[in-house]
């Protein structure tokens, strides 16, 4: 980080420091676009709804099980589960 400038870096230390907030963010808007959308962006939706819970290092089993449903009314209770880990 020494090429970057301080402005920079300060800009990269407060993203680390809000990154749970903004992948919650990123899964309630996730959870809203998955109830409008259909054919092929939906899948995508669920493929990227996978990949940001294994980010955010929920249990690879309830994953899968998610994955399998993929019942959107699971997901909210996954964001109130994972908010009350914060």
């Amino acid at each position: 980080m020494a090429d970057l400038s301080h402005y920079q870096q300060k800009i990269i230390k407060r993203y680390y420091n809000n990154f749970d907030g903004i992948q919650h963010q990123r899964l309630s808007e996730m959870i809203g676009d998955i109830y409008l959308a259909e054919g092929k962006k939906l899948e995508r939706l669920w493929k990227n709804v996978g990949e940001l819970l294994t980010k955010m290092e929920f249990p690879p089993a309830r994953i899968a099980h998610l994955l399998e449903k993929k019942d959107v009314k699971l997901l909210p209770g996954v964001l109130t589960e994972l908010e009350g880990k914060s």
